[in-house]
């Protein structure tokens, strides 16, 4: 390995599992929730400021609002909470319609707010006025996403990814797959989403014609997916080693091997592109965070950082400069990138 790319900034420890981790859009703030419920806000050089209760029975997901100072929370109570991310206020604690409330994504402008629990799919604006519930889908919502530069929202759960327009709710697309997709990602230009699914295989959907295809042969069931900024290249997980994927080209990835990175000695937990750079970042039950830069072939690993316990998750700073990412410990780390 080249000289290691990381340096560590500072680290926090918190009482528990490291569920979430999500960056201000500023970038001077870093909410950080715990498996147990409580969610904490830490300032750039990792002291803990407000502490928000977040969910009884566990908080579930994380997310900022694009503008402003205000984060929303999905948890086991079967809300979804809205809090001033400045003075711990909660704003708002809006019924998500299930037991449970897993899955949770603001629109690129943040005026909609979108959540899964169970079948349903509830939306909200900003102020936390219930604009519509999507029909329940086949079976539970297992991951969501704003289709980037359209008012659209991609809902996956059991044989289909379905696609609406969050305008009218009505359904503008319909990709019917036999199987159970768990994780999805749009490529940042629009045009493809990618799932990974539980029979150890990853697929891709064309948006504007609906052409398909799937890779397989992982070792495990994919829960991680990540996309470069350029929409050429897609990592995915489903085992130890990240792989790299060309999608170029009239055919994309179709018939063509990827890039094995290797490095890690268990399954992956993370894995997540700069937002506007060429680092790849990958974590792990290993306890490792790695660093890649695909471009060097021979020797792609650029960086390392190891935790005791497991590595759970990864949020990369808005400027890229910074990668933070927590353990089934409790414990956060601030890697600098340079």
């Amino acid at each position: 390995m080249a000289a290691n790319k990381f340096r560590v900034a500072w680290q926090a420890n918190l009482p528990d599992h490291i569920i979430g981790l999500a960056w201000s859009p500023d970038g001077a703030r870093l909410a950080a929730a715990t498996v147990s419920g409580p969610i904490v806000i830490l300032d750039s050089s990792g002291k803990s400021g407000v502490q928000l209760k977040g969910h009884s029975f566990g908080t579930a997901a994380i997310a900022w609002r694009a503008i402003g100072g205000m984060l929303a929370s999905a948890g086991q109570d079967g809300t979804v909470r809205l809090w001033n991310a400045l003075s711990g206020a909660e704003l708002a604690a809006l019924d998500g319609g299930a037991a449970w409330v897993e899955k949770l994504a603001w629109s690129e402008d943040g005026t909609r707010l979108a959540a899964g629990a169970g079948k349903k799919v509830r939306i909200w604006d900003s102020t936390g006025h219930l604009l519509r519930e999507l029909p329940a889908q086949a079976g539970t919502v297992t991951d969501l996403a704003w289709r980037p530069g359209a008012n659209q929202l991609a809902v996956l759960g059991y044989g289909a990814a379905n696609i609406y327009d969050a305008a009218s709710g009505a359904l503008a697309h319909s990709f019917a797959w036999k199987g159970s997709p768990l994780a999805l990602a749009w490529s940042p230009n629009g045009k493809v989403l990618a799932h990974g699914n539980q029979d150890a295989t990853v697929h891709f959907w064309y948006a504007a014609t609906g052409i398909d295809l799937q890779m397989s042969g992982f070792p495990s069931k994919v829960r991680e997916l990540s996309w470069d900024f350029t929409s050429r290249y897609l990592a995915t997980g489903g085992g130890p080693m990240p792989c790299l994927w060309d999608c170029s080209g009239a055919k994309g990835p179709e018939g063509t091997s990827p890039q094995m990175l290797e490095g890690h000695e268990d399954t992956l937990s993370a894995l997540a592109f700069q937002a506007r750079g060429y680092l790849l970042a990958s974590a792990a039950l290993d306890g490792r965070v790695l660093l890649w830069q695909q471009a060097n072939k021979k020797a792609p690993k650029v960086g390392e950082f190891r935790f005791e316990g497991e590595a759970t998750t990864l949020a990369w700073s808005p400027d890229d400069k910074s990668l933070a990412t927590g353990s089934d410990r409790g414990t956060i780390a601030l890697l600098k990138v340079g």
